[in-house]
């Protein structure tokens, strides 16, 4: 995989790294994420399985969805969900989603409302892709519309949840507001700014017990 940002490489990282907790790049920290996702999927096969067979038979195209995302030092992996819009491999429309978003199938209304359309990335976490805690990945076109010291997460494994990810659970309703020639604009200058900023306070002083109290808070507010 090949660095996906401008103005940005792995050797970036080590200097933001002595900022971090320990936590953050702890092989403990990576061992739970193993064994939670592991388990995880185990446990929730059959639970991802009729998602799965509901997404594929539902709307024409494929069950999961597949997207390029930005993650630790600054490189791409393939992102999984379960796919929630309508399968246009000409037009996949604008990278921000907001509320109302007419692409959205009717039952990808409901795995976004209860989160379900993330079980997939428990394979990113097993991968090595992911962790359980950390900021959300995104895409390498707002990355690079970013200067280098506004991408210090950059340093991290991406989360399925986060401190971030909590603040911002009703980012679709908020970008709903703004006119659509405007969201990319405004999500650059306003969320993914704060989103870092929120996530950064997070890792300079994460433990296992911060990262439990996420995870929580995330099943809680589902």
């Amino acid at each position: 995989m090949t660095c996906a940002t401008r103005g940005w490489s792995p050797a970036d990282t080590s200097e933001t790294a002595a900022s971090l907790s320990p936590w953050c790049l702890s092989r403990t920290k990576r061992l739970f994420d193993l064994a939670s996702a592991a388990l995880v999927l185990i446990v929730l096969w059959p639970v991802l399985l009729l998602l799965g067979l509901l997404v594929k038979t539902t709307s024409s195209g494929p069950a999961l969805f597949r997207q390029n995302r930005v993650g630790k030092d600054g490189r791409e992996f393939t992102l999984l969900k379960f796919r929630t819009m309508t399968y246009n491999r000409s037009d996949a429309g604008p990278g921000v989603t907001t509320q109302g978003d007419s692409r959205i199938t009717a039952i990808g209304r409901a795995l976004r409302k209860w989160k379900l359309d993330e079980l997939p990335q428990f394979i990113n976490v097993l991968a090595g892709n992911m962790s359980l805690v950390g900021p959300r990945p995104d895409l390498a076109e707002f990355w690079a519309m970013l200067s280098p010291d506004q991408r210090p997460t950059l340093c991290l494994r991406p989360g399925i949840t986060g401190r971030a990810t909590l603040e911002f659970r009703d980012e679709e309703a908020i970008l709903c507001k703004v006119p659509q020639e405007q969201l990319t604009e405004y999500y650059l200058r306003s969320v993914l700014p704060e989103k870092i900023r929120l996530d950064w306070e997070y890792a300079k002083q994460a433990n296992f017990m911060t990262d439990c109290k996420i995870l929580v808070t995330t099943l809680r507010r589902i």
